[in-house]
């Protein structure tokens, strides 16, 4: 069951749309090593906007995810790839179907 998630708004940098795709594909291994990340999802919504939903358990699981190793990579790259700071909303989970 899940209760709490993540909205993470990214836009890319002028010429680094496709660099961020790539981070953002290659930071999939890193949240499948979260265990109280039940679901990652990274979109593309086109014209170098971007989107991370994830959901967890409870706001621990939450917590461990912003201090865990997606969020730190990310912040790593921002200033490269980013061209505004993330927009990070903290959604409460009405209703979700997982697997």
């Amino acid at each position: 069951m899940v209760t709490t998630g993540l909205l993470v708004r990214l836009e890319a940098k002028a010429g680094k749309t496709e660099a961020l795709a790539r981070f953002l594909r290659a930071a999939l291994p890193l949240a499948d090593k979260e265990p109280e990340t039940i679901a990652w999802f990274a979109l593309a919504l086109g014209a170098g906007a971007f989107v991370i939903f994830d959901v967890f358990p409870d706001e621990e699981g939450r917590r461990a995810h912003l201090d865990g190793p997606v969020a730190a990579a990310l912040m790593e790259k921002a200033e490269e790839l980013l061209a505004k700071p993330p927009l990070i909303e903290h959604v409460e989970v009405l209703a979700a179907k997982t697997p």
